[in-house]
């Protein structure tokens, strides 16, 4: 795995590994490169050339010096990882803020995309704006608080009993990771107020192969099932794959979430 800086007006800290069909990894809002495949070093053994980068202003990346994190923004820089690595086209693989990116991509530059692959989509065109006093809270509580007020405002009681501990445990490695919390909480203040698309309608554009990766409300309630399948509904070439009730979200567990990736990438390679 070897380490790479694409310099810019914002410095994107990247990595590298494997060898063969261009595949990047975009993480979530408050996440950084490592929360994409968990781990999981399967496809860059099995034919892929493998790209995972931190966000503006995430792990070790650079916050933006004019506070950009505008999905147009966030699409530019997707661009120029492309660019930086030589990649005509590529697989792309999102987590909630990164399928947006991917999509919003994908509507601007499809003849650079080979296939998608959607984790956990949560934006909801028609409802954003009901959102935002939550992401506001949650930015509110990282800035004055650190992450054990990140935490408390999080608001654990929502999930089931039993994924509890297994997501304070998560929200806490990952944000332990980020190089500027302040930058963090910049973020969870401005993504929710872009719009990587407005209706549902646009998403017909994109004929991909696609795969919607969901998860059960009761593990995940902030990156809701019906959601996912309004996504499904939407693109012309999409599946949907949901772990069986009561085992851990697929997007939570790298080894089975990679072999889903590459089923999607044969088709996406072969059309």
């Amino acid at each position: 795995m070897k380490q790479r800086a694409i310099d810019g007006a914002v410095r994107l800290a990247a990595q590298v590994a494997g060898s063969g069909h261009p595949l990047v990894g975009l993480h979530g809002l408050t996440a950084t490169r490592r929360y994409v495949l968990l781990g999981s070093r399967a496809l860059e053994r099995g034919g892929y050339e493998v790209v995972l980068y931190d966000a503006r202003g995430h792990g070790d990346s650079a916050a933006p010096p004019d506070g950009d994190y505008s999905y147009e923004a966030l699409s530019h820089d997707l661009g120029r990882v492309l660019d930086a690595f030589g990649f005509e086209r590529a697989l792309l693989v999102g987590a909630s803020m990164g399928a947006h990116t991917a999509l919003r991509f994908a509507l601007e530059r499809p003849e650079r995309v080979a296939g998608l692959v959607l984790v956990t989509p949560a934006y909801d065109p028609h409802d954003a704006e009901s959102q935002l006093p939550r992401w506001d809270a949650l930015s509110r509580a990282l800035r004055t608080g650190g992450i054990p007020a990140f935490v408390d405002a999080f608001d654990l009681s929502t999930l089931a009993p039993r994924w509890r501990d297994v997501v304070r445990s998560a929200i806490t490695q990952r944000l332990a990771l980020q190089a500027s919390l302040d930058a963090v909480a910049d973020a969870l203040a401005a993504v929710p107020r872009s719009r990587p698309f407005d209706d549902f309608a646009e998403l017909s554009r994109i004929a991909l192969p696609t795969l919607v990766v969901a998860s059960r409300d009761d593990a995940d309630p902030g990156h809701r099932l019906a959601i996912a399948q309004r996504y499904v509904a939407a693109l012309p070439d999409a599946k949907l794959l949901v772990e069986e009730p009561g085992r851990p979200p697929i997007a939570w567990r790298g080894s089975r979430l990679s072999r889903a990736i590459a089923a999607l990438g044969e088709r996406a390679w072969a059309s």
